[in-house]
């Protein structure tokens, strides 16, 4: 039930923050109308959030005559984590990197770039596999999938908002009024990105264990994640980072190269993690 109580508890942060960004433009009216944008949003979240990252990302099915054997690599690790196969998804990206969404294990997808296939190894590629697999069993993928949905929801209402205000006879407001409009704008998608903060960080590390434990080769995975992250230091950000509320679902974020980016990581250091499956490594018998 924990995973269930943290669901609702994000939920709930991300219906409050929408209610005070519509009382920050209009006053009572506009808070009954965030609540109410909430509440649909929230419903919509639940259920079809997979659908929605999905589309942010550009994601596409592989298709089933694919050749990479990424399918039935995907469907041996599945087994080996005794969870149900996972759709199959593929990002058409030079840049190598990956993500697990879906509401539960039944319903996992496991999304890949066309990059990443390329640039690693079998047993590391492996190793990214399992670390998503392990998310879907963790059940992390709801509440990423919920997160990178509601950012995004917040970011459009808050953009709304302003040009609605803007547009329909607020423009006698004062000068302070007006700031705090365009402050709005920006800290509604900066709250979001610092509710996923205390979701991301944690979940990183059980994936790399889950991962390590599945493959029994955690130096695999850190070989991947190195090769990952000098690829992610870039002052362009690959074309599936364009939505900056889908970062946190990628096992590297995309946008790290960005120094703005990088002041609200929510990934932990991959150095960290790179030592944490090397000290795994030297337990494994």
């Amino acid at each position: 039930m924990n995973h269930m109580l943290r669901t609702v508890a994000l939920m709930s942060a991300m219906t409050v923050l929408i209610v005070v960004i519509g009382s920050g433009f209009a006053g009572q009216a506009g808070a009954w109308i965030g609540l109410l944008f909430a509440l649909g949003a929230n419903v919509i979240s639940y259920w079809n959030s997979d659908t929605f990252v999905l589309y942010m990302t550009g994601a596409r099915p592989l298709d089933a005559n694919d050749t990479s054997g990424i399918p039935q690599l995907v469907a041996d690790l599945a087994h080996r984590a005794q969870l149900p196969t996972p759709k199959v998804y593929i990002i058409e990206s030079a840049t190598p990197n990956a993500f697990a969404t879906g509401r539960d294990p039944a319903h996992g997808v496991v999304a890949v770039t066309s990059g990443i296939i390329q640039s690693l190894q079998r047993d590391e590629l492996a190793g990214v596999i399992a670390h998503e697999l392990t998310h879907i069993k963790n059940r992390d993928t709801l509440i990423g999938a919920i997160s990178a949905t509601m950012a995004g929801v917040i970011t459009q209402f808050a953009y709304v908002l302003r040009w609605t205000s803007f547009l329909g006879g607020n423009r006698q407001r004062n000068g302070s009024g007006l700031i705090g409009s365009l402050a709005m704008l920006f800290i509604a998608p900066l709250a979001a990105t610092l509710l996923n903060l205390g979701i991301s960080r944690t979940r990183e590390f059980a994936a790399d264990e889950g991962a390590a434990e599945i493959t029994g080769k955690p130096l695999a995975l850190a070989d991947a994640l190195r090769k990952i992250e000098a690829h992610a230091h870039t002052k362009t950000p690959p074309a599936f980072a364009k939505n900056p509320a889908t970062a946190p679902l990628f096992i590297i974020n995309p946008l790290q190269g960005i120094d703005i980016a990088s002041w609200f990581s929510t990934h932990p250091p991959t150095a960290e993690r790179i030592a944490r499956l090397q000290a795994l490594a030297h337990k494994t018998p």
